[in-house]
């Protein structure tokens, strides 16, 4: 074999490669789409959850305020009041109550990650964060978190004065 032969070999084999690379650049974002895809639809799932549950504490404890959430921090939703009592020497203290939980928005590290803050009278409760890689969700085990977290919540706050 001459050098042109391989020389047109080499030239051939640098070519098959760049074609590889581009069919595996278009895979990964093709998967990139899908991926988001499935978030979006975890997040849907999950903070319509969270929305339904927030909403009920509501109903459960007049003065509580409800808003949705949608935006860069992630979607769900957040429950909130405002209280007013008698403090040391009898100054009025403003006491705030709030519970937020959301669904992060997509990252690189293609994760559906969950988090909720929860304050009591001026107090933080907890702050949780759980996540699961995108394509080992199990909606199942973030409802019964959700559930769990504002069931928590509910009686921490029913048992404070």
């Amino acid at each position: 074999m001459d050098f042109q032969e391989r020389l047109q070999r080499a030239v051939e084999r640098g070519q098959q490669a760049r074609d590889t690379r581009g069919r595996e650049a278009a895979a990964k974002a093709l998967s990139e789409e899908e991926s988001r895809a499935l978030h979006s639809e975890y997040r849907l799932e999950l903070s319509e959850r969270i929305g339904v549950c927030l909403g009920q504490l509501v109903d459960q404890f007049p003065g509580f305020q409800f808003e949705s959430i949608v935006g860069d921090q992630g979607w769900g939703s957040v429950v909130s009041r405002d209280d007013i009592a008698l403090g040391d020497a009898g100054k009025p203290v403003n006491l705030y109550s709030r519970m937020q939980m959301l669904i992060r928005p997509f990252s690189e590290g293609r994760i559906v990650e969950m988090v909720a803050k929860a304050t009591i009278r001026n107090r933080e409760v907890f702050n949780r964060s759980r996540y699961q890689m995108l394509g080992q969700v199990d909606v199942e085990s973030f409802a019964e978190n959700i559930d769990l977290w504002v069931l928590e919540y509910a009686e921490k706050f029913a048992g404070t004065k």
